[in-house]
């Protein structure tokens, strides 16, 4: 069964998620089921999605949750080996197969045995290299350069590219049946502009994720900072919110983050009104968090001490980006919780 954690370092509410990745929207919870089945078996899985929305992720997910999670997890990225190496790469080579072959390499293949292989940015992979990867699918066995033997081989295959797969079919460049092999689960991973909120957890994520990095950390995100990265498209998806946050946090010359600092707005777009409704709601997470801080972060008391219950404090918190690492249900744990300051004025 796929690990998935009720409440990690950057959910809400209790629910389904993907080891080592942070979201809770309903495309997130979705795949999250989905990987939990694909881990189950051990048939061939697809990973369809943009570059940078953490395909890499999702197959190291598979691998710790399915039956192999103790054998090796081999990586490699189809689209950064020169194609005259690939078939080297892959399955290996015998001393003397060629000029400078001084001693037997293992390939990726046969590195994999146990465990998984990924074929990161599949639709790269040479002709040559993808007949060979596809008598290996069929009989299960590879052959070294300048080998005569056959060597078993039991790895599971996890594919992934960014780019349409069945294109490249239709276009010559990628065999039929290869792709039909490959492709007997799909997976496809939601871009991070169909994440709805989850732009926000994973940007207060990134924040605490690099605090390290800078010698004055911001304390979080102004409000138009928040619109404006809910309001971006991200074309580079996660790779392209964590860069833009960690540059932030180094250039930002405010105790916040705002939109100008994440290059997503300008001077005169950060000069924020603040409303009665905003100093509020500035007023409320300031309150909680002097009570979570005087009360050693016990939930429990400090909710006594605003004269709340517990479960108003667990949602408030939550809506001011201030994240209790859990498991359960509020009602369920009275456990002394961990709260990450996630993030600033909220919209």
């Amino acid at each position: 069964m796929a690990r998935l954690a009720a409440g990690d370092a950057g959910g809400g509410a209790a629910g389904p998620r993907i080891d080592g990745m942070v979201g809770d929207s309903g495309g997130m919870r979705r795949l999250a089921c989905r990987v939990a089945r694909a881990a189950g078996c051990g048939a061939p899985v697809f990973l369809a999605g943009e570059t940078g929305t953490g395909k890499e992720l999702v197959a190291t997910a598979i691998h710790r949750a399915s039956r192999r999670g103790g054998m090796p997890f081999v990586g490699i990225n189809c689209g950064a080996i020169p194609p005259s190496l690939m078939q080297s790469e892959l399955f290996g080579y015998e001393r003397g197969a060629f000029t400078g072959a001084n001693q037997r390499k293992l390939g990726r293949v046969e590195m994999a045995h146990g465990g998984t292989l990924f074929l990161d940015e599949v639709a790269d992979l040479p002709m040559e290299s993808q007949a060979s990867l596809l008598r290996f699918l069929e009989e299960g066995r590879i052959q070294q350069l300048g080998g005569h033997e056959s060597i078993r081989v039991d790895a599971r295959i996890v594919s992934a590219t960014h780019a349409d797969l069945w294109r490249a079919v239709d276009e010559g460049r990628f065999r039929a049946d290869l792709y039909h092999r490959l492709r007997v689960i799909e997976l496809r991973i939601p871009p991070l502009r169909e994440r709805g909120n989850d732009i926000v957890l994973l940007a207060q994520h990134a924040l605490r994720r690099h605090a390290g990095e800078v010698t004055s950390r911001p304390k979080g995100f102004t409000a138009c900072a928040l619109r404006a990265m809910q309001a971006y498209s991200w074309p580079g998806n996660v790779r392209e919110l964590i860069n833009r946050v960690r540059e932030a946090m180094v250039m930002a010359e405010g105790c916040y983050i705002s939109a100008r600092d994440l290059q997503l707005g300008d001077a005169d777009g950060d000069q924020e009104v603040v409303t009665i409704d905003l100093a509020r709601r500035e007023g409320e997470r300031a309150a909680i968090e002097r009570a979570l801080a005087r009360n050693a972060h016990r939930v429990g008391q400090a909710a006594d001490e605003l004269g709340i219950s517990r479960v108003t404090l667990y949602r408030l918190m939550l809506r001011h980006g201030l994240h209790v690492a859990r498991t359960g249900t509020p009602e369920a744990s009275d456990d002394r919780p961990a709260m990450a300051k996630g993030g600033g004025r909220n919209a």
